[in-house]
């Protein structure tokens, strides 16, 4: 595992067709995830229409202590993130790629990347919400292995939310 001069870990690199994909383990403050929650958060502002504002409650960044920026050629392109949910569990958060580089991939490295990290913490299992709207990672987190399960805490009235959980 690399170091930056920012004390980033650096994680992982991946060779794609146009460059090199970087995954940067990193926290809340950085301003390149900054930047891309700013992007998913109006892509969901559509999604969920009048129910966004209750979402947006509960996907406060200062919680948020696990993030991974993935970079292509030094330009931020997709980003996830974790935080506990319980002793044994952690729960994925804001997972986001670009719209100029969906579908080739990077959702599912960057979800690789945060379930090796919770497992190197020891965590036995991650869960996660999404929105039924969001057709594609619905799709993209049952191909990946997650069962969906009951909704949990804040979402179980929510009739647009997906919970969804995998055994690491």
């Amino acid at each position: 595992m690399l170091i930056n001069n920012s004390g980033v870990y650096l994680c992982t690199r991946f060779p794609t067709i146009t460059g090199m994909l970087r995954f940067d383990r990193t926290n809340a403050n950085n301003p390149d995830f900054r930047n891309l929650v700013t992007m998913l958060d109006q892509y969901l502002a559509v999604m969920d229409g009048e129910e966004h504002a209750y979402y947006a409650g509960y996907n406060g960044l200062d919680s948020i202590p696990y993030v991974i920026v993935v970079y292509e050629n030094d330009k931020p392109v997709g980003c996830g993130a974790m935080k506990e949910f319980s002793t044994d569990s952690v729960e994925v958060k804001r997972m986001f790629v670009h719209p100029d580089h969906r579908r080739q991939g990077v959702a599912k490295l960057v979800l690789s990347e945060l379930e090796k990290w919770a497992n190197e913490f020891g965590y036995n299992s991650c869960i996660l919400e999404t929105g039924k709207r969001q057709a594609e990672a619905v799709a993209l987190y049952l191909s990946y292995g997650y069962s969906q399960v009951p909704n949990y805490g804040q979402y179980e009235q929510m009739e647009n939310s997906i919970c969804m959980m995998k055994q690491l």
